[in-house]
């Protein structure tokens, strides 16, 4: 009985939030002060006891990379013994997934009493609303119940990664220690601009006076934007190729289980200077180096303030950190590998790592996107790379771009040999029948088509049936 009435408690607690204002699974993201208002996100928290000012911050945010910098900053951090959060957007299957503890999710119980605490502020605010304007957002009551979540826990220490942008990110109320820019590239220009340097500007946001800036944008124009808004702030900043440089070690076809690519670190500022050789990466790809390297100079400055990893915990942390979807690999024969690569940066990141590291051969691709994306550049970067295409269209999401039309601009870029399914599961069945025993199964394009896949080639496996062998005549 107990158990029924925390279950339907549990789900009370879901519905509440899913039956907020969602920009995620809206047609048209929306990002400016009309509709993303730090204000609203500050009388939210404020009503909460702030908890946001309970622990000290790493603040990330980045076009692509920053998922995984804030994944590995607090794998080492808890590694080195400090109880550390992690809070990360969006989920694969629960909510949960959002706000861990030390890698551990918050429980149903937590996640009910949570709500619980939050429900009567986004009430009160609503009331005050009165029509004129909408109350809490999801993602702001979502990022309030992280940060509730690490206070109750007592966290040394959390590590926060940006929903969108970072000016305007229900994430931008803290004062962080730390705060990162992975990189820049071009996604979201109809929210963020159409340039690098207001992407870049955008990202910047989140820099905050007394806070070091870890960069690790490369490129000069977005470089000389963080640049100037850390020196605006009187911020110590740390840069990529000029403070801290890594070199990454490919660890050759990784069809071959056991096998890790390592990274060689390096860090010189003034009179103090750190190096590692040979790390092991858990996560693989040379942009994982960098994001490794981003990490670990973000170390460097937490020392600063007594957060001290030692090299056993630095080790530890990069190479047993989880972060599915990321070049995940779920099966070896076939090879079937899953990436949440959304824009043509981190797609083309995807592809130099499956030339790296993969010798499989023939390679099958399922790809599913987001009509608000680049949608023709990411196809430049992968048609005539794969022996089969098939598109589909996931269902978790309205934002999904037809298949239908993905297969016409494929078919303009010069695409051969692709086929249509109507939705993941389709897509699968096509995919692994059509598999060789020596090949490899990409599935990428967005990390809602990795959300709905993943399960279902994880079922599989472990169901011994998911690859079916070729007819023969």
């Amino acid at each position: 009985m107990q158990r029924t009435r925390s279950t339907a408690d549990y789900d009370a607690a879901i519905d509440f939030l899913l039956g907020r204002i969602d920009y995620e699974r809206m047609l048209s993201t929306a990002y400016g002060e009309r509709d993303l208002k730090l204000e609203r996100m500050h009388e939210l928290v404020e009503r909460l006891g702030n908890p946001e000012r309970a622990m000290p911050i790493v603040h990330i945010a980045g076009t692509k990379g920053k998922g995984s910098t804030a994944a590995m900053t607090a794998a080492m951090l808890s590694a080195a013994g400090y109880r550390t959060g992690l809070y990360t957007s969006p989920h694969l299957a629960r909510l949960e997934e959002r706000m861990t503890v030390d890698g551990q999710q918050c429980s149903h119980d937590e996640m009910i009493a949570l709500v619980g605490r939050v429900q009567p502020a986004v009430a009160a605010m609503d009331a005050a609303a009165g029509g004129s304007e909408h109350g809490p957002t999801y993602f702001e009551i979502v990022t309030a119940l992280a940060l509730l979540h690490f206070a109750r826990r007592q966290v040394d220490l959390a590590v926060l990664e940006v929903g969108l942008g970072g000016r305007l990110d229900s994430t931008n109320i803290c004062q962080p220690l730390v705060s990162v820019i992975t990189s820049i590239s071009f996604d979201h220009t109809r929210q963020l601009g159409n340039t690098l340097s207001a992407i870049a500007g955008e990202k910047a946001g989140i820099i905050k006076p007394g806070a070091a800036v870890v960069s690790g944008v490369l490129q000069d124009e977005p470089r000389e934007v963080v640049a100037a808004v850390a020196e605006q702030h009187g911020c110590r900043r740390l840069q990529l190729g000029r403070d801290f440089h890594y070199t990454y070690h490919a660890a050759g076809p990784l069809d071959v289980a056991g096998r890790r690519p390592t990274i060689d670190f390096d860090y010189r500022v003034a009179d103090f200077a750190l190096s590692y050789q040979g790390l092991e990466l858990a996560l693989i790809g040379q942009h994982q180096g960098a994001n490794a390297a981003v990490a670990l100079a973000v170390l460097v400055e937490l020392a600063r303030s007594g957060f001290v990893v030692p090299e056993p915990a630095v080790r530890t942390g990069l190479s047993t950190v989880q972060w599915p979807a990321r070049l995940e690999i779920l099966a070896r024969r076939p090879l079937v590998v899953v990436d949440a690569a959304h824009n043509v940066a981190s797609i083309e990141a995807f592809m130099a790592t499956l030339d790296q590291s993969f010798a499989a051969r023939p390679r099958v691709l399922v790809f599913a996107t987001t009509c608000d994306k680049d949608v023709r550049g990411m196809l430049r970067a992968l048609v005539g790379r794969f022996e089969r295409i098939i598109f589909t269209r996931y269902q978790n999401n309205p934002r999904g771009m037809p298949a239908a039309e993905l297969m016409t601009l494929a078919a303009e870029l010069g695409g051969q040999t692709c086929q249509v399914a109507a939705d993941p599961r389709a897509a699968w069945d096509l995919a692994r029948r059509g598999a060789q025993a020596e090949g490899l199964i990409a599935i990428t394009g967005s990390f809602f088509i990795a959300a709905e896949m993943r399960p279902l080639v994880i079922a599989a496996v472990q169901n011994a049936n998911w690859y079916a062998e070729p007819h023969r005549h």
